[in-house]
């Protein structure tokens, strides 16, 4: 810094280089949500004249059954696509910090692949398995277990845990490789003194592993609750949201009602509140992770 320069200048010059990033998310983020909101306060179908409706499409998201409920599938796969690869997460990283095996860096990409494998081919994938006369009945049925074996995708009530499942399937690699990353860091020393005062696995693990991984917990939660709560792709290639409604979900309402039924409005304003649920299930997530780690 130049004697005599006025004091901020630094800080102006620091603003130029994020200029160009500002621009491009103002341009690419920012405006696409402002005019998103402006069209959520109309009804339009997307071609014709639009017409006034103040707060009347929000009121329908929260009196018309089919977009209530698709908030309640929602949090339904969060279950699958967040709690359940979390708990699995912890304890096959738990187990695979202790043991030592041979071929361990090939369970670990085994378990990641399907984070590289694009939805749409997992979806196809899983969708020929849950088939009446695919891999999953027919292995039921090879060891006895017909009274099981069902039409999974087209059950009204095993469609969306079958649906949710697939998420827990791609979730769980992305998680145990986020936890054995934070486990890897953790000193070997803590367990060590940790078993000198008789502790066992159980009681290491609460009071060293857990309260260790708390920023990768919050990590895991985050990607995995954002992903349940914006899936659309399993949705549309496994389902369509049927048999009926009974998997729908928020993004699909989104393109239903946009681009089928012709009801921008409603589309834009559940695109809206999706938004802000994601919004803030990010902050309240992250709140409570960097609280524990105070």
């Amino acid at each position: 810094m130049v004697r005599g320069g006025r004091p901020g200048e630094p800080r102006r010059v620091a603003y130029l280089y994020i200029l160009p990033a500002l621009l491009v998310f103002g341009l690419f983020v920012l405006v696409p949500l402002v005019r998103t909101a402006q069209f959520s306060l109309y009804e339009w179908n997307g071609l014709g004249a639009s017409t006034w409706a103040g707060l009347s499409n929000y009121r329908d998201l929260f009196t018309e059954p089919q977009l209530r409920g698709a908030f309640v599938h929602a949090l339904v796969l969060v279950v699958f696509y967040a709690v359940i690869p979390v708990l699995l997460g912890l304890l096959l990283a738990a187990a695979m910090s202790r043991a030592v095996l041979r071929g361990m860096g090939f369970f670990r990409v085994v378990l990641f692949l399907p984070q590289v494998i694009p939805m749409v081919v997992v979806a196809i994938a899983w969708r020929q398995i849950y088939e009446p006369n695919g891999p999953l009945n027919d292995t039921l049925r090879f060891v006895g277990l017909d009274s099981l074996a069902r039409p999974w995708l087209g059950d009204y009530t095993w469609a969306l845990p079958s649906v949710g499942i697939v998420g827990t399937w791609v979730g769980t690699g992305l998680c145990l490789v986020l936890f054995l990353a934070g486990m890897s860091r953790i000193p070997r020393e803590l367990y060590e003194a940790a078993r000198l005062d008789g502790a066992g696995a159980l009681r290491e693990f609460r009071a060293i592993t857990l309260p260790s991984l708390r920023g990768e917990l919050a990590v895991a939660l985050t990607l995995t609750v954002i992903a349940a709560l914006k899936t659309f792709d399993l949705v549309y290639v496994m389902t369509s949201g049927g048999p009926g409604t009974e998997t729908t979900v928020p993004s699909y309402q989104v393109y239903n009602n946009a681009f089928l039924l012709g009801r921008v409005g409603i589309a834009t304003a559940l695109a809206v509140v999706l938004t802000l649920v994601v919004f803030v299930a990010t902050v309240l997530i992250n709140r409570v992770g960097e609280r524990g780690q105070r």
